[in-house]
């Protein structure tokens, strides 16, 4: 029997409250856990909470494998959505009145998937701890992986006009 774990039991703020989502991030990439560092504060004032993805109760909760879960960070909001890489990045930018230009930006025809692939780029190219076994997915597993949503289409062969 499959066990779901429930959000609202399993994760809470620093403070026992329910947080509004949830940002999981790859804590043994140092790249990831700057970042972190630097946006914690800003996330936790509108009710985001901090996780890493190395925590055993994270696979279940998303519903990803070890190997698909260490690919990008994942933003879990409380509703159940979930979203990952270069879209959570711009959910949150939705967030944070001194991001917002990187939302407005990624409304621009063509500007979402020029953001995924940057963020593939970063994701296929950070430095981990030593100890660290995320880091050694390969860069392809990060390429093939990626999910397709209703913005990303696959690569046209070119045409021979």
């Amino acid at each position: 029997m499959h066990t779901m774990i429930s959000l609202t039991s399993e994760f809470t703020d620093s403070k026992g409250r329910h947080a509004r989502g949830w940002l999981f991030f790859d804590a043994d990439c140092a790249f990831c856990v700057k970042i972190v560092r630097v946006l914690a504060s800003t996330l936790q004032k509108r009710g985001f909470a901090l996780a890493p993805l190395q925590d055993p109760r994270v696979g279940a909760l998303l519903g990803l494998s070890p190997t698909e879960l260490l690919l990008e960070m994942r933003l879990l909001l409380s509703n159940g959505k979930q979203t990952g890489g270069a879209d959570a990045a711009v959910a949150l930018a939705h967030e944070i009145w001194w991001a917002r230009p990187l939302a407005w930006l990624s409304k621009l025809p063509g500007m979402m998937e020029a953001l995924r692939r940057a963020y593939r780029w970063i994701a296929a190219h950070r430095k981990c701890s030593a100890a660290a076994t995320t880091c050694a997915i390969s860069s392809s597993a990060i390429h093939k992986s990626q999910p397709r949503t209703k913005d990303s289409r696959p690569p046209q062969p070119p045409t021979d006009h």
